[in-house]
């Protein structure tokens, strides 16, 4: 019971994240910027972690030279996804941001499942992952198309433009969602190269850090920005989605091993999708509010059937 409560607790967490750093974005204006901030703190905090638990924070150049490149990448995958998430938000609510990249996490989860990418175990396509695709597929049309097509009908001057640009914003999160798996498969070998969970995740989240300092100082050569929430007595939690992105990683890293990938992939979309309606129902953490229509619930509920077989038959 404790660790199906924490599963959907940290799922809970990654839909608050996403406003939360949406939120910042309206301050610091970047999106670069507003995942710096985000990484940066949560570099801080996988640090003071990595300590506690006796694990060095450096890696010896005899490891970097004798690793595949792809190992240290995990960091430029979550890079890309969190930065995702911030201009999806937006664009898409809360809802749409928390199913898009479900989407690209189970394809390109299968996939590197079934080629053993990354040295990960090879798992074949059977009749019961087709099947969890399928309902997967018919969740995404119930949760995300049927409601488009309703308001359509309701709303006739919305261009056509729109509904392409925003058809456009939810490819880009499938992309994102991809970019998580690829980045667990990255973090799960590293975790073993390294012997420690702890240790992998704050390289993980140290490589991103500098690569969005370095992504800043290019394109907006200025931090000044990073000043704004504090000037604008911008509301606390603000500063929040770098540590919660921290103790998702930690307590997902903990509950794999004591329930397995299977059940914690379950339990945290559940988690994630619950939170994502709940911000969206009520406009929490200032988000702009959009009222949840039953049809959305029953497509999330056989998108979260989908995975079930996906991951658990």
């Amino acid at each position: 019971m404790f660790a199906a409560l924490l599963g959907i607790g940290i799922g809970f967490s990654l839909a608050i994240q996403t406003a939360i750093n949406s939120q910042l974005r309206k301050f610091v204006i970047s999106p670069f910027l507003a995942s710096m901030v985000s990484f940066l703190i949560g570099t801080v905090f996988l640090a003071i972690i990595t300590i506690i638990s006796g694990s060095p924070l450096g890696i010896p150049l005899s490891l970097i030279s004798s690793q595949p490149i792809w190992i240290w990448f995990g960091g430029f995958c979550g890079v890309i996804a969190l930065t995702t998430n911030i201009l999806l938000f937006p664009k898409l609510g809360s809802v749409e941001t928390s199913v898009m990249p479900i989407i690209g996490m189970i394809m390109m989860g299968m996939l590197i499942d079934n080629f053993g990418w990354f040295n990960s175990i090879e798992q074949s396509f059977g009749i019961s992952r087709i099947l969890g695709v399928f309902l997967l597929l018919l969740g995404v049309v119930l949760a995300v198309v049927v409601p488009e097509v309703k308001a359509n009908r309701h709303n006739p001057a919305k261009t056509k433009q729109n509904q392409v640009n925003r058809w456009t914003w939810r490819m880009i999160g499938i992309g994102a969602g991809m970019f998580m798996s690829i980045q667990a498969a990255i973090n799960g070998k590293l975790g073993v190269v390294l012997d420690s969970p702890f240790h992998a995740a704050f390289v993980s989240f140290f490589i991103g850090s500098v690569t969005l300092m370095i992504l800043v100082g290019i394109k907006e050569r200025s931090f000044a920005n990073i000043k704004e929430p504090i000037k604008q007595s911008a509301p606390w939690w603000v500063w929040l989605g770098g540590i919660i992105g921290g103790i998702y990683v930690l307590i997902n890293v903990y509950l794999v091993g004591q329930i397995g990938t299977g059940q914690t992939v379950i339990l945290v979309l559940f988690g994630q999708i619950t939170g994502s309606l709940l911000v969206e129902q009520f406009g929490l953490l200032k988000s702009v509010k959009n009222r949840i229509v039953p049809i959305q619930i029953l497509g999330l509920v056989i998108m979260l059937s989908g995975v079930f077989l996906i991951k658990m038959i």
